[in-house]
């Protein structure tokens, strides 16, 4: 049998890294084995983004519902305290944008929620 050489196999291999490190700046983009090494850095970097990102957003929507009760003279704990012990089951993605969107509605949940306390 006749045998298979790999330069086909390498060739894209190696573009594939390339084209994943065109816009890096000076060497990342042209040299491969500079390219190699911060493709794989900047994976890790999305990787440790992707985890952050839920953090972040989840202490955004946390200081916006403080930020929303704070008027009605209660505060974040106090207020989600008392959600719970009404029975109500809201995410703070949904009670964040309830109190932007419609105050009315997140008013009629902060006296709810005093009352259960």
């Amino acid at each position: 049998m006749a045998r298979v050489k790999g330069a086909m196999m390498t060739r894209k291999r190696r573009n594939k890294t390339l084209k994943l490190a065109k816009s890096y700046w000076g060497s990342k983009s042209r040299h491969f084995k500079m390219a190699k090494q911060a493709v794989a850095k900047s994976g890790v970097y999305a990787y440790v983004g992707r985890k952050l990102k839920k953090r972040e957003f989840r202490a955004l929507w946390i200081s916006r519902i403080s930020a929303a009760v704070a008027p009605y003279g209660i505060n974040y704990s106090r207020f989600m305290n008392g959600l719970k012990k009404a029975g109500i089951e809201m995410n703070r993605k949904a009670l964040s944008e309830l109190a932007i969107a419609d105050a009315d509605a997140f008013k009629v949940l902060v006296e709810t929620a005093k009352k259960a306390l």
